[in-house]
């Protein structure tokens, strides 16, 4: 049985911390593939790394999958590039990348970003930017459902927080699905994350407090364009999320719309060493309305 700790860093197979920041997670196969910011040299745009396991505690390096560009270019090194996840577009089957897209150490540009590959483990070619009907796009997440159909979430600070329904071919927006602020918030929420169990969709999002964490919310419906439930917290108030901020839910059963167990995986950001921030990774329960995120020192997988 796979051990895990309440507060890691993954290493990978060469001996290295994976950088695995922002990071994004899918199953593809018999693997897992994990993408993260490379954040070894600072916070500005390093490349994407991938790396894969079949335990979520063995990491096999995969490389940087999409390198930086030129300086001065859209992907180049003077950019804010963040959040990448990937889906695999079942119409195409190509692997499609999307990132938060940003200015030259700034956060005025707010474009989402588009990557592709014929396989997980890339290279991708970066594509283009885009806002859909001109709103800004900041954090990010994505989630495919059981039809195949792919959505994006994405965080727009004026409005609130968008489910966007992706084109047949995942490459465009078609559908502004619902947007939503916090509750008593003036905002939307950051890193957002979703995953479906039995027929209930789960939203998950983090509130704009910088580099300080909060408690995280929840919100359930079983339709995407709603109702949706009042938001609330899922982890023990006062708790911050255990000092962290969600990033994604990770359905461990074979049939992941149908999972018993999930596992939350956040980031604890350590401003002055970026490159060795610490993952919260929990075991997190989805129960019809419940959920709940509690703390353990070590648990295993099974």
């Amino acid at each position: 049985m796979a051990t895990l700790h309440g507060a890691t860093l993954f290493y990978d197979d060469k001996g290295a911390v994976a950088q695995l920041h922002g990071i994004g997670v899918q199953r593809f196969g018999d693997r897992w593939y994990a993408y993260g910011e490379n954040k070894r040299n600072g916070h500005l745009f390093q490349g994407v790394a991938c790396y894969s396991t079949d335990d979520m505690v063995h990491w096999r390096d995969e490389g940087i999958v999409l390198p930086a560009g030129e300086r001065g270019s859209i992907t180049g090194p003077d950019r804010i590039i963040e959040r990448p996840k990937v889906l695999r577009c079942p119409s195409t089957g190509t692997y499609v990348m999307y990132l938060h897209v940003d200015g030259r150490g700034d956060y005025e540009y707010a474009h989402v970003g588009t990557a592709v590959s014929d396989s997980p483990t890339g290279p991708f070619e970066f594509l283009q930017t885009m806002q859909f009907r001109g709103y800004e796009s900041r954090d990010i997440g994505v989630f495919q459902d059981e039809d195949g159909t792919g959505y994006l979430l994405s965080e727009d600070r004026p409005h609130g927080t968008h489910i966007y329904r992706l084109s047949d071919d995942y490459l465009s927006i078609v559908e502004d699905v619902v947007c939503r602020k916090g509750k008593d918030y003036w905002a939307g929420y950051e890193s957002p994350a979703m995953v479906k169990r039995d027929g209930i969709y789960y939203w998950f999002g983090s509130q704009l407090t910088g580099w300080e964490c909060n408690d995280n919310m929840v919100s359930t419906a079983t339709d995407l364009h709603g109702p949706w439930s009042e938001w609330r917290p899922f982890a023990p108030v006062g708790s911050r999320t255990f000092d962290s901020q969600c990033d994604v839910i990770v359905p461990l059963d074979d049939d992941q719309y149908h999972s018993t167990r999930f596992m939350y995986i956040g980031d604890r950001w350590r401003q002055s060493a970026l490159g060795e921030s610490p993952l919260v990774v929990l075991p997190i329960v989805l129960d019809g309305e419940d959920v709940a995120l509690e703390w353990h020192t070590e648990w295993t997988i099974g």
